[in-house]
């Protein structure tokens, strides 16, 4: 059994622990906040550019021949995840790195695949079981610009059009709310259209025509901003749901050690007692 002191240490331990962990999950709720009303804001944004896309595509016979939507046969394709530069945040970056290697096991087995890295953790974690990256863009999560983020996506637009990839997929965390992460594997491009939308009654100036080329890279890099907007809402959630986590564990051992502490010196004092009667019975015979 440990000695009081050796008890009375491993307290001291735990309690610098808590004011780490508690410190850490104040700062992520701070920036959770922030973080958060940045999602909230572009989402309905998103869904009306999207509504706004199938309604103008519904009505243009040549759509097809979009370069972005052109659909062709699958042999190369580019896989981009979305992680996290740091770590502390539960099982955040290992839900990414999973469904990517499920990805290529299973639905792209026989296709050439290619892997861009967003977030040094992943990139660890992929380098670690030597899957070999594409690139990386970690730089990106120092400031989460729109102008930023456009220039990186514009790099994946180009790949497609120039046929490097026939298809990119997107692996990210989805935020719902500080305790809960969606993983989402989205299909960047082509876009998908649907077919069988019944178009508005809309008078268009300029045409359907101009408005889509101009729409589709627009709407591309909006929504490549709201991938990298979501995964960093999502990864200061699953680091505040961690630190709490990890407060209360450590706040739960020191109650145990305190336990055992207060045994270990009512084990000492009580020896003490006994080899105090001890002696005087001893003095006395």
């Amino acid at each position: 059994m440990p000695s009081p002191k050796e008890i009375k240490e491993r307290i001291k331990s735990i309690d610098s622990t808590i004011q780490i962990t508690s410190a850490m999950k104040l700062v992520a709720a701070a920036k959770l906040r922030k973080a958060q009303d940045a999602i909230i804001k572009i989402r309905p944004y998103i869904k009306k550019l999207e509504e706004l896309l199938q309604n103008v595509a519904s009505g243009v016979t040549s759509i097809n021949e979009n370069p972005y939507i052109n659909q062709r046969p699958i042999n190369n394709v580019l896989i981009i995840g979305i992680a996290s530069n740091k770590g502390l945040c539960g099982a955040f970056n290992m839900n990414v790195l999973k469904t990517i290697l499920k990805l290529k096991k299973n639905e792209f087995n026989d296709k050439n695949v290619d892997i861009v890295v967003l977030g040094k953790k992943l990139e660890e974690l992929l380098k670690f079981r030597n899957i070999p990256v594409k690139a990386v863009y970690h730089n990106i999560f120092q400031d989460l610009s729109y102008a930023n983020v456009t220039t990186i996506t514009q790099l994946f637009m180009n790949d497609f059009v120039d046929k490097k990839y026939d298809i990119i997929k997107v692996v990210h965390n989805q935020f719902k709310n500080a305790a809960t992460q969606i993983l989402a594997v989205k299909q960047f491009l082509p876009i998908e259209v649907e077919k069988n939308t019944t178009p508005k009654d809309y008078i268009f100036e300029p045409s359907p025509n101009e408005i889509i080329t101009n729409l589709i890279p627009n709407s591309l890099k909006i929504q490549f901003h709201k991938f990298i907007l979501d995964s960093n809402a999502a990864e200061h959630g699953a680091r505040m749901t961690a630190m709490h986590k990890a407060t209360d564990n450590a706040k739960d051992l020191r109650k145990d050690l305190n336990l055992e502490y207060n045994k270990a010196r009512q084990s000492a004092i009580t020896n003490q007692i006994l080899e105090i009667s001890s002696g005087a019975e001893a003095l006395k015979s």
